[in-house]
């Protein structure tokens, strides 16, 4: 393993925001934060390369962002789910860091519920979305922010819209993948691929130049970090958690 130390710095929080980017705030200065991240040769893939980040028994593999154990209100279901119950309070990261990778998951949301996947996430700042670009988690028909297809369920949350809206309805599993190889970016959902983008490309730099994220420094910089679940106050499941390590040469999703 290897001891990771997060640095303190001064930073800008977001307005009106629980979680998910959602407006700038106020300064805050960060304490330090060690943590050791396992190495990620001891990780064991299947034929297919597929590595389990969920066993469906226990939240082996994961812990709180920027804490050494799970916060409150996350729980394995009997049926094998990854479950945040919207009483707690936290978003949980892998125990491992990832650079280039394809990231499959299934997620079921509740009714009016949001959350989100992200990625590349570092500990070094206040919450997961200052550094991690998110995969929004929504039910677009009863939430405020379906309205709007760059907040929208598949969106690359407020730069990027979804190419449609190909959500099942609340209460059913949704096939999500995430495909992160060198600064290339593919997001798909129930087998359709309606998002991607290329990281720090002059497109890229300035739709976060004009965006919420431009008051923080390192979003979307870090080569490497944490997948990152988050919690919105809202009930949501995951499971059949998975990832692919790629080689890092540019390249797309089959």
């Amino acid at each position: 393993m290897r001891r990771i130390f997060a640095a303190i710095a001064m930073l800008a929080a977001l307005a009106g925001c629980q979680n998910g980017g959602d407006g700038a705030k106020n300064q805050a200065r960060m304490e330090p934060f060690a943590v050791d991240i396992p190495d990620n040769a001891n990780l064991v893939a299947d034929a297919d390369g597929w590595i389990s980040l969920f066993d469906g028994k226990t939240l082996e593999g994961w812990r709180g962002y920027r804490m050494h154990k799970m916060p409150m209100g996350w729980h394995v279901t009997d049926e094998g789910e990854l479950y945040f119950d919207g009483k707690g309070k936290g978003d949980i990261v892998t125990t491992h860091q990832f650079a280039d990778f394809e990231l499959a998951l299934e997620w079921k949301i509740s009714p009016g519920g949001n959350s989100g996947i992200f990625y590349r996430v570092s500990e070094d700042d206040t919450a997961t979305y200052f550094t991690g670009p998110e995969m929004q988690v929504l039910d677009n028909g009863a939430h405020k922010d379906g309205k709007n297809p760059l907040t929208s369920a598949g969106s690359n949350y407020a730069l990027h819209a979804p190419s449609r809206d190909v959500t099942r309805p609340v209460g059913e599993y949704n096939e999500a993948r995430i495909v992160v190889q060198g600064n290339h970016v593919e997001q798909w959902l129930n087998g359709e691929k309606l998002v991607a983008y290329e990281l720090h490309s002059p497109g890229w730099n300035e739709l976060v130049a004009n965006s919420k994220f431009s008051k923080m420094s390192n979003y979307g910089k870090n080569r490497t970090g944490h997948i990152a679940l988050q919690d919105h106050g809202n009930e949501v499941w995951y499971r059949n958690i998975r990832i692919r390590l790629l080689d890092a040469a540019p390249g797309n999703a089959k």
